[in-house]
């Protein structure tokens, strides 16, 4: 049986989920706003979508960072999640979104929430395990990386 190779990209943060669902979330944002009538749904639909933009932007500008710098991006793509978390209700109790897209949303913006969290808390530990290695000279512990290429649930 052939074992299967491992494709990793030039842009580290595409191998993680958490990115790949972000940008879904913002395609998804972009599709469920189109037809907006008039200008007041527009300029919701326009801050809408830079929200739910915002949370893979923040995602993929800290990835390039220091562990403590992505950590930091990461908690600003939860605030652009709460933003959105806003923009879907208001969307939702003016007629721009149905009972189903809301709920859809809600749905997504949870599970990014999570996601984020998850990997958050990872990065976390990361950076416990360095210190702990630092000060006892071991080198038994080995950094879990995030990406999904490395089977993580990120």
């Amino acid at each position: 049986m052939e074992q299967e190779e491992k494709v990793v990209s030039f842009f580290r943060f595409e191998d993680l989920r958490v990115y790949g669902k972000a940008v879904d979330y913002a395609a998804w944002v972009l599709t469920q706003t189109a037809g907006c009538q008039n200008a007041a749904e527009r300029t919701l639909a326009k801050t809408f979508y830079h929200s739910a933009h915002d949370i893979a932007t923040n995602i993929a500008e800290g990835a390039s960072r220091t562990k403590s710098q992505f950590d930091h991006y990461l908690k600003i793509a939860k605030t652009a999640i709460r933003e959105c978390i806003v923009c879907s209700e208001e969307a939702h109790r003016i007629g721009v979104m149905n009972d189903e897209q809301h709920a859809q949303s809600r749905e997504y913006l949870m599970e990014l929430t999570r996601m984020l969290g998850a990997l958050i808390v990872s990065l976390q530990r990361a950076a416990e395990r360095r210190m702990y290695r630092s000060e006892s000279d071991s080198d038994n512990d080995s950094y879990e990386s995030p990406y999904k290429n490395d089977d993580m649930a990120y």
